[in-house]
């Protein structure tokens, strides 16, 4: 199920606005008609980062451990269900993403969140930056397919790559005993952001 609406407490809408710049889905309407970047070279576009050398998965895993000031500002990096987009001032490119594997990244949240659809490993924010938490995948049938201890980094999000195909939810625990749930699925219809899980 989609969850594409903007979750908020009403003391902290302000502050919502600044906790966004993801990526909207795909039918959302543009804002205004607009010429498609050039498609380019991946390797071309990313030399000015000094980020060649590294395949999708490789380049997602790396730039969702950047926060503020790190990530590249000119460099767009949005995560689709099946490739990684890539957009800069020269243009577009794009990388594969596994086959077999969905990548999903979720932002747990107290009190502030946004909406989002596509996880843009470049410009979103999530309000729990480097915080513990315990991050659970339960299929439909009641079967743990995924578990970790981890943490949420400088960029408030916590990214995992999970089964393509998988229905069922995510649950996050932080450290001091908060806790929330939401359905989750990885086929090519499914965001890769999450940001509707608030922890409670």
């Amino acid at each position: 199920m989609r969850r594409r609406h903007l979750l908020t407490a009403a003391p902290a809408l302000a502050a919502a606005l600044v906790l966004s710049a993801c990526t909207p889905g795909p039918d959302a309407a543009p804002t205004a008609p607009s010429t498609a970047p050039a498609a380019i070279d991946a390797a071309a576009l990313l030399a000015p980062f000094d980020l060649t050398g590294r395949d999708g998965r490789e380049l997602v895993d790396h730039l969702e451990t950047l926060g503020g000031d790190d990530r590249p500002s000119e460099l767009m990096a949005s995560v689709r269900t099946d490739h990684l987009l890539l957009t800069t001032d020269a243009g577009e490119a794009t990388l594969p993403l596994p086959a077999d594997l969905f990548y999903v990244s979720v932002a747990p949240f107290a009190e502030t969140t946004h909406e989002c659809f596509y996880h843009s490993l470049t410009t979103c924010q999530g309000e729990l930056v480097d915080t513990p938490v315990t991050l659970t995948v339960t299929d439909g049938d009641g079967t743990v397919v995924h578990t970790a201890e981890t943490r949420t980094g400088a960029n408030g999000f916590v990214g995992t790559w999970l089964p393509r195909g998988t229905t069922g939810t995510l649950s996050v625990t932080t450290e001091d005993g908060r806790t929330g749930q939401v359905n989750l699925g990885t086929s090519d219809d499914d965001p890769t952001c999450v940001t509707t899980l608030r922890v409670a």
